[in-house]
Order: structure tokens, then sequence, then C-alpha cells
């Protein structure tokens, strides 16, 4: 969908069409229980999910983009996270999942942000939050994937969307996607904190996986299913093509620039992995590089835009049918989708080596693919082949690389 100048979109608290229901996924159990019909789909929906029946699509509507500074404005009031308390707005795909978020309402004490910043945690259902930046009418209408993205959990202002679902992994069901405007303390790689301007997509969602041998290459997974979407969201809406490219091991860059970045966790318990992913990608501010939206104005001179409800709902349609060939057939399967993606086929890269007592040596290799435990397989100038590894130092993955010699 594409937006336009004009009054934000209130939330409707309008019931969503059902559509196809698969499992709400794992809740703990609590002393006072869950009611079992949030556990199982009911009559009706197994009947909807034998007939294929979906959502009907949001209505197209054209607008403009909305400026930073007329985001930021819808911040404020009742709504606002900034004061003494954190706002969580809960909604759902269908009807259980929405009986799911009242239940999680009426344990006002179940989500927890374990940050003395946040204050109170104040919970409300969508059909309470008259005023919002994030529509999830517009983001449930988009959406048509059965496992990811049906329970949604929006708030204005947050320390970590990734600390709040890994902080409460298991009191939501696996598939939940938290979303806010502005983080505070956002996650990078080797514990580096990241302050979000507003302007970007920034979400965290939960999935669990039993191979640990798979683990390391999800997020490879993820990056490649946020530049599918977007591909998609522009060849839909008759946009020019946004050539974001992928940048080992989990940045997104646009034009040189980057534009994006993915952090994926993970814990083990119950012999399964528990895993949260988390994305923060620039639409709508252009510094400290630059944003999808400006590019994309630059290109078409006119003022059409994407907006995070599509780019969020087309991610989870792409993510879980690559989640689910990755889980079947591995991520070779893959392959040739993200080495077209990513910047790095062919790719010259100077390993710095020095032994005891020898003066530094600097050895070219060139970049070919990824080794199957999903580090860079690289050839030597001796035509042997190579596996490159960050040495755990650098900022910039490709300074600091070691090699190891494979076999």
């Amino acid at each position: 969908m594409l937006c336009s100048s004009g009054s934000l979109p209130r939330v409707i608290a309008d019931p969503i069409t059902l559509r196809s229901l698969q499992s709400l996924g794992r809740v703990a159990t609590r002393p006072n229980p869950m009611p079992s019909a949030l556990l199982r789909p009911t009559a009706a929906a197994a009947a909807f999910c034998r007939l294929g029946l979906r959502s009907p699509p949001p209505p197209r509507r054209p607008i403009l983009p909305l400026s930073a500074a007329r985001l930021s404005s819808y911040c404020g009031g009742a709504m606002d996270g900034c004061g003494n308390s954190t706002v969580l707005v809960l909604a759902g795909k269908s009807p259980q999942e929405d009986d799911l978020a009242r239940f999680l309402k009426s344990r006002s004490d179940t989500l927890k942000l374990l940050d003395e910043e946040a204050g109170e945690v104040r919970v409300l259902l969508r059909s309470e939050a008259y005023q919002s930046t994030f529509d999830p009418q517009f983001y449930m209408g988009a959406l048509t994937a059965s496992r990811f993205g049906r329970l949604l959990i929006w708030s204005p202002r947050l320390p970590s969307t990734h600390d709040l679902v890994s902080k409460n992994f298991g009191e939501l069901p696996v598939g939940t996607v938290c979303v806010t405007d502005v983080q505070i303390k956002g996650r990078g790689r080797a514990k580096n904190v990241w302050e979000s301007p507003m302007g970007c997509l920034l979400f965290s969602f939960t999935l669990q996986m039993e191979d640990g041998r798979k683990l390391p290459l999800l997020q490879y997974v993820v990056s490649l299913a946020v530049t599918e979407a977007i591909k998609e969201l522009c060849q839909t809406n008759g946009l020019p093509q946004l050539d974001i490219r992928i940048k080992w091991p989990n940045d997104l860059y646009l034009n040189g620039l980057k534009v994006g970045g993915i952090l994926c966790t993970s814990t083990y318990r119950s012999k399964h992995f528990n895993v949260c992913a988390g994305i923060g990608l620039n639409l709508d501010n252009e510094k400290p590089t630059t944003c999808l939206n400006a590019v994309l104005q630059e290109i078409n001179s006119g003022s059409l835009c994407l907006r995070r409800e599509d780019i969020l709902a087309s991610f989870f349609n792409k993510f879980e049918n690559l989640f689910e060939v990755f889980l079947d057939q591995g991520f070779q399967s893959l392959e040739e989708l993200y080495y077209k993606t990513w910047l790095h086929s062919g790719q010259k890269v100077v390993i710095e080596e020095k032994q005891e007592g020898q003066p530094e040596e600097s050895i070219i290799v060139t970049v070919q693919g990824l080794t199957s435990s999903g580090y860079l397989l690289a050839v030597g100038e001796d035509d042997k082949s190579y596996e490159l590894h960050p040495d755990g130092n650098s900022f910039d993955f490709f300074k600091g690389l070691v090699r190891r010699k494979l076999e």
C-alpha cells in the first residue's frame, strides 16, 4: 500500500474477517490457566482453513509520506510512552488472536520490560488505542502468513523491541511481533547499542528451531526476506526498484549506504532453540545515512512512498515461505537467490597475517560464497579454499578477517 498526506489513520476496532488459522504456538502455563479456546482453532476457523479463505486486501490509498516531525507529533498525549509508563497496544489477526490479546491484558503482570526507564507498563487493546502512528488494521489486512506476525504488540517508544520479546518469550505465542516508533536501547552485533530515531521500521519477532547446525544461517534467511519483500512491494505498486543489497553478515545497504540491520539471538531450552530476530530499517529518516522513501522520491520525482505496515506484512509473507524451505531443504536451496542480492561475489579481500617472529604478510583472496557453517568461502591465489572468520575485534567484519584452510 502507498501512503499520502492527510490525517493519520485511527486504529479501527472492527473485527477482521476470519481466515485460516494454524496453531497459535506454545504459551506458558500459569497458576491461572489460559482458556483452552485460546490454544486451538475453533470449528469456524477450521472450516475457513479447509476452504482456504483469506481476508480481503486493504483498500489502496495513494498518500504522501509523513515527515518525521509530523510523526513525532502523534507520539504524545495519552499514547505517549515517554513519561512514567510504557504503552503496549495488542492486536490480533483473527478473533482467536484477539482473544489472546484480551487474556494478556487481563493478566496485567504478564508482560514485563525489566527496564527501570520503562516505568509502569500499560497494556491496551487496539479498540482502546484511539490514536496510533502504526495502523494494525492495514497491517493485518495485508498479512497472509499463517504462523508469523499474527499477534502484534505496538508501542510508541520502547527501550528495545528485542528485549521485550526475548524476556517474554514464554508468555507469547511463537511468531509474535513487537513494533515501536522509537527505541532508545536497540541492540546490535557484539552488544553494540543503537538509538533508533523516528522514521525507522523497528521490529522483533519470535520463532523456534530444532537443528542447531542451521541456526547460524537463519540471519541470512531474514535478510533475504527483507529484500524480497521490498522488491515485491515496489513491483506491486508500480514503483521503481530499490537496489537493496545484503552486506555480510547482517547489514542492508542502498546506494552504498547502510539502511538497515538484522540481529538474531537464541537460547536453548527443552530441545528447542528459542530465537528472537530483530530488524531495523530506515524508511523515512534520511539521517544518519539515507532512507528508502527519500531514494524512491529521488528516482520517481514524485510523492509516492512505502508504509511500515506494508513492509512488515510483506516481510512475514515472504519469510514464512523462505523459512519453510530453509527448514525442509537447507540454505542451499536459497543460495542462488541470496547471492543475487548480496554484495560480495568475486570481491577481493586482503587478509593480514602475522606469525611469531615473522613480518606481517598481506594475502589476497576472492570471495566465492558461504560455507555450510555460514562463514565466507574464499579462494586464494594458490587456488586453495579458505573459510574466513571475523577476528571479533573489528567493527567492520571485512577488517580483521582470519582465514582457515578447508581440506
